[in-house]
């Protein structure tokens, strides 16, 4: 079972962590959070999820997922906390920000299992939703979305715990907001799964398209379907070996090969362009054909596939998108002994910018991890 640490005392806590240390010293606005700082906060969030009455029903490995994403909720109100000028204090964006550091440690520092640590990771993105999603302007597509990254049963869990975990005058309202949450998944039938759609069609119109009803079935033409592969990854996890393996016998456009062609290096901003521009030219080719091929690129930032995905579409392909990842240790030995092996400081940036793919980006998207 895997566990963040097994000496959960705050002492530990606070001498091995040194994001835990950073929480010291953090302020909070007194009207939403009159116990004080960050830590304090964060050690009530924590002893309020333990004592609530569902996290004993609980599995174990449950209950530890929910423990590191209690400690780590906040992790990034220390980059993000700012005194306005009136005399409050914001921290907006720090759940997203702590997504990113969370994946991050819990990647390259602390050995997790992918779904474990997605699972820490969206939990602290989205603790917040419970209480703000009927401010969302369309609130169903949010809790939609959120049911295809996240347990939202451990996300109200982890909210409901984030709000007694701290002295406010509103308490009991946002209680209720948590409460209020709970019967809209219910309602929309996501509370103890992700929301299921007709299709895969369905789901991807239905994220991608306007006015779109979640039970709506799209006609799909069957006669003239064919499927363009999207491959995610870090330079090193090995694309080129997982083709050969898996996916032989299918065309390739590979950005590394025509690069190696014209000449140009994966750091050569201007020349990149050119790059991308022929392997469009040469996709278009396949798509007029409609003939499956294989798009394969590093494609670590959801705008990167977002263009992509629009383009295979709009020639009515069905986009699978994989995501293939290995361990960090793994990934620094492979990238290592590649033949053109990618810069240990440059890999360590692209880590930092990766976006792991979701369900809401493509027609089918699988998660090949080792």
């Amino acid at each position: 079972m895997w566990q963040l640490t097994k000496n959960k005392t705050w002492e530990h806590l606070f001498e091995t962590f040194s994001w835990v240390r950073d929480m010291r010293g953090v302020p909070q606005d007194v009207r939403f959070h009159a116990e004080g700082d960050v830590e304090i906060h964060t050690r009530m969030v924590i002893e309020e999820l333990s004592a609530l009455k569902e996290f004993p029903n609980l599995d174990k490995q449950a209950q530890e997922i929910l423990w590191a994403s209690a400690l780590m909720h906040d992790i990034e109100k220390r980059s993000t906390t700012v005194l306005e000028q009136d005399g409050s204090i914001t921290s907006g964006g720090h759940a997203k920000k702590g997504e990113r550091t969370v994946r991050q440690i819990l990647y390259r520092e602390i050995a997790t299992p992918f779904f474990i640590r997605e699972a820490v990771a969206k939990l602290v993105r989205y603790h917040g939703l419970p209480l703000w999603i009927f401010e969302k302007e369309n609130p169903e597509k949010a809790l939609f979305q959120a049911s295809m990254e996240v347990n939202l049963q451990w996300l109200a869990l982890l909210a409901k715990a984030d709000v007694l975990g701290r002295t406010c005058a509103d308490k009991e309202d946002l209680l209720y907001k948590v409460e209020l949450f709970r019967e809209f998944c219910i309602e929309k039938e996501c509370w103890d799964k992700p929301k299921a759609f007709p299709s895969d069609l369905a789901k991807f119109e239905y994220f991608n398209k306007e006015s779109r009803s979640a039970d709506y079935e799209p006609y799909q033409d069957k006669e003239n379907f064919f499927e363009v592969i999207v491959l995610s990854a870090l330079p090193g996890t090995g694309k080129d070996t997982y083709i050969s393996k898996c996916l032989n016998g299918i065309p390739v456009i590979s950005l590394d090969d025509i690069r190696r062609e014209m000449k140009v290096s994966p750091t050569d901003k201007e020349n990149n362009g050119r790059v991308i521009q022929l392997a469009k030219e040469q996709a278009r080719v396949f798509l007029r054909k409609k003939q499956p091929f294989i798009w394969n690129a590093t494609n670590i930032t959801r705008q990167n596939r977002q263009q992509l995905i629009d383009l295979f579409v709009t020639y009515g392909a069905t986009v699978k998108l994989i995501y293939l990842e290995v361990p960090y240790s793994k990934l620094v030995v492979q990238n290592r002994n590649r033949e053109h092996a990618v810069p240990a400081n440059v890999l360590e940036k692209m880590i930092e910018k990766l976006e792991i793919p979701q369900p809401d980006e493509a027609h089918q998207v699988i998660y090949e991890t080792g």
